[in-house]
């Protein structure tokens, strides 16, 4: 487009050195017809000579000032039909300046009296050296011309800079209809450049000017030749309007070309506007091409181009060795500078832009623009070259694209926006692109998850090739980076999985193409599936769907049990109402449901809650991990409680079991939980009645809906088992062993050894007692003892 654009005002300057210079020479004949009547030569010379004359020089003055001057050096009267020869003919047409403006010169005219008619069968000659009638000035007074505006910005001025020389044969002028016409040969030179057409006719009763065929003008512009090519061509002097058929100008870097044009001039002989029809069409040396049925383009005094209009249906092509482009729009409004560049084209009424491409060993893209209008703006580049600066859509834009590797899956990707304006470089490579108001960015990731990111404005700056712009890859492929202010939301679901949706909503984000991240702030949250998350930042993985929380971490799993969905990917933790987690940060792993929290994590659900420096949740195993750090372990809190329907005693209501151990692993399916020591060196276990130390402690739950609290509470803790090096304290006794077991249905303590460590409690009291098992009932503080195959039951009260 560029070239082609460019280049168009010369076709109309070209067209109008070639009017103006045919016009203007047969204008001087028509001067034959007003100020040299070759009927009075005859009776100048001698009505009825039959002798020859030679060598003579006839002057035709009036007003004290000189019309015109013929030399002939022979005159032949040839009496018997009436015709009269003349030879060597220079005529001198004069201005009212009594400067001499036009010469004719020929061999010889034969003119028939009878039939008013002259011609001259062979060469002849005409010099120019004014492109138009001298003004009505005062006598003596020099004609004022315009002044010069550059090269080709104003024919009239460079034609009067110089002389214009017609060339023609077998011209014949008829006096009685004032029409001088030539079916040979017409060649003429002016500054510019030399031009030709095969036959001429012009008529100085109606002004018209008519250039038969194979007209032609090569135009000089600096080091560049233009070849204007018309078929046909009329100028009406009166009106000032030329026509042209089937016109062409080919320049070094393409072509435009017109079935029809209209060219209107001023007085000045400066085009004011150019209308073509019948196709117009614009080309460049490579090959792409801007066509419409219809076409304008007004012109101010320099000849320089203010504005364009091509309707009827506007289509664009560009065809390379592995990519083609085709743009349609049924209106193009063009506008230039003040230098006559193009500055801008508005495309409208429904533009479509169609890429495709396939280079070897790289992936077939194909890309689709559509909006209601678009607006392209230009700039000026390197060498005097016209440059795409920017394109502006509006009304509602949409850019969709897909990308298919040898033998791959089809990789689509889409971008809308109300406006989108796409900006270029100074290899005409996008650099920026910019959507406002429903801004809307989908692709497909590597991993096969649809993505889709919007916002209210949306701006994506493009990774630099180096190159010339190609359309490699599809749109997110090819950003570097991009900023989305304004209710952003980002959706990823992965393939085939139509219930597992990620939804992320913020503020504002900012996207690392080189990393494929997405930086989510101002109150970012996630939703994903059962899992609910906000922080200070969120950021996402476009690849993976991966996601770290910073700064105030808040997580949220709900229980779709209550919400008629299965409990995949919902959170367990003892509970049935939703479980809530907070830290400082967090990192959550898509692909497999596994969410890290750290820095003060604390994670509840109901009365049951845990707290540590790191838990580590899995939704699609339904495990939690908790590990501590630099000193700080992990704690458990677990409501434990009788068992229902039975008469309300000591301890008979629900009560806690808190836990502090060095990590713990939690697994819903199996409602059980085992904690370690760990670096903290013992698990300590807390319940109403007792306290235990061990290596390690594991705590099973009732399953769901049995020895649940009243209103659907938490279930309560089945048994809690103390592992290794256990110590239980309760209302000042001690006991030492192996292995306790404790029943939250029943409330009893079943402390049990090995057969040379024997389970030993000791009363302050009553002292110690051992056996192969020490039972201790927290809810009449008794103490049963077992062993050699008998029991025995010793009550105690220990000081309150």
């Amino acid at each position: 487009m560029r070239l082609t654009i460019e280049r168009l005002r010369t076709l109309v300057l070209a067209s109008g050195v070639l009017l103006i210079a045919a016009l203007v020479g047969f204008l001087a004949l028509s001067k034959i017809k007003n100020k040299l009547n070759l009927k009075e030569i005859p009776h100048k010379l001698g009505a009825d000579i039959q002798r020859q004359a030679n060598g003579f020089v006839y002057t035709q003055s009036h007003g004290g000032h000189t019309l015109f001057k013929i030399r002939a050096s022979k005159v032949v009267q040839l009496k018997k039909d009436g015709r009269a020869q003349l030879h060597d003919v220079e005529i001198e047409l004069y201005g009212q300046d009594g400067s001499v403006v036009d010469r004719i010169k020929g061999g010889e005219f034969d003119y028939d009296q009878k039939a008013g008619i002259a011609a001259a069968a062979g060469p002849v000659e005409i010099t120019i050296t004014r492109p138009t009638e001298a003004p009505a000035v005062a006598p003596g007074a020099k004609p004022q011309l315009p002044a010069k505006s550059g090269p080709l910005a104003n024919a009239a001025n460079e034609v009067a800079s110089g002389q214009i020389v017609v060339k023609t044969s077998g011209l014949t002028f008829d006096q009685k209809t004032g029409s001088a016409t030539t079916a040979q040969r017409v060649e003429f030179a002016v500054v510019q450049g030399q031009g030709s057409s095969q036959g001429a006719t012009f008529d100085s009763d109606k002004g018209q000017l008519v250039l038969d065929r194979n007209v032609e003008l090569n135009v000089h512009r600096g080091r560049e030749t233009i070849v204007l090519r018309a078929a046909h061509g009329e100028f009406e002097r009166t009106q000032l309007v030329c026509n042209l058929t089937a016109a062409q100008a080919s320049y070094r870097n393409g072509q435009a070309a017109a079935g029809r044009a209209q060219i209107r001039f001023r007085e000045d002989g400066s085009a004011e506007r150019l209308d073509a029809d019948d196709g117009f069409t614009l080309t460049n040396a490579a090959g792409a091409k801007v066509a419409a049925p219809n076409g304008s383009l007004d012109f101010n005094e320099k000849n320089q181009p203010l504005q364009g209009r091509l309707e009827g249906g506007v289509t664009m092509d560009s065809v390379q060795a592995d990519r083609s482009v085709r743009g349609t729009a049924p209106t193009a409004l063009l506008a230039f500078g003040p230098d006559g560049q193009l500055k801008h084209a508005r495309l409208e009424r429904g533009v479509v832009l169609h890429s495709e491409q396939q280079g070897q060993n790289e992936p077939h893209v194909i890309r689709d623009w559509r909006s209601p209008v678009a607006d392209v703006d230009f700039r000026n580049g390197a060498k005097g070259q016209l440059l795409m600066s920017s394109v502006k859509g509006t009304g509602g834009v949409v850019i969709t694209g897909q990308s298919q590797k040898q033998g791959g899956a089809v990789v689509p990707s889409r971008m809308a926006a109300d406006e989108v304006t796409g900006e270029f470089g100074d290899r005409q490579e996008l650099t920026r692109i910019t959507g406002v108001g429903h801004a809307a960015l989908e692709q497909t990731t590597a991993t096969g998850a649809r993505q889709t990111t919007s916002g209210d404005r949306l701006v994506a700056v493009m990774a630099s090739t180096g190159k010339q712009a190609t359309g490699q890859g599809d749109l997110s492929q090819q950003i570097q980076s991009a900023t989305i202010d304004g209710n952003v939301v980002l959706t990823q679901q992965k393939p085939g999985d139509a219930g597992a949706k990620l939804r992320a909503t913020a503020g504002h984000a900012l996207y690392d193409g080189g990393s494929e991240w997405l930086h989510l702030t101002q109150s970012p949250r996630i939703d994903d599936a059962a899992l609910q998350l906000t922080a200070d930042r969120l950021d996402v993985s476009q690849s993976s769907g991966d996601a770290f929380a910073r700064g105030n971490v808040k997580a949220t799993w709900l229980d779709e049990t209550r919400r008629g969905k299965t409990a995949q990917g919902g959170l367990a933790f003892g509970g049935q109402g939703p479980a809530h987690v907070i830290a400082a940060e967090a990192q959550m792993h898509r692909d497999t449901g596994e969410a890290t929290f750290r820095g003060g994590a604390r994670l509840w659900q109901d009365a049951n809650s845990v707290a540590a420096p790191v838990i580590v949740l899995n939704q699609s195993r339904q495990t939690l991990v908790a590990r501590s750090a630099a000193g700080q372990p992990v704690n458990l809190v677990l409501l434990s409680g009788s068992q229902a329907g039975k008469a309300k005693t000591k301890g008979s209501g629900p009560s806690v079991v808190r836990v502090r151990a060095g990590d713990l692993k939690y697994s819903g399916a199996e409602r059980k939980a085992l904690l370690r020591a760990g670096a903290v060196g013992q698990v300590v276990a807390e319940t109403a009645e007792a306290t235990t130390s061990s290596n390690e402690v594991e705590l099973v739950l009732f399953p769901p809906g049995n020895h649940a609290g009243p209103d659907g509470a938490s279930a309560q803790v089945d048994h809690l088992t103390a592992i290794g090096n256990v110590v239980v304290t309760s209302n000042g006794r001690r006991g030492t062993g192996e292995r306790l077991v404790y029943s939250g249905d029943n409330g009893q303590y079943v402390l049990t050894g090995t057969a040379g460590a024997p389970p030993r409690m000791t009363d302050p009291v009553r002292g110690s007692v051992t056996g192969e098992a020490l039972i201790f009932n927290s809810r009449d503080d008794s103490v049963s003892i077992e062993g050699q195959g008998h029991k025995t039951l010793t009550q105690t009260v220990a000081p309150k």
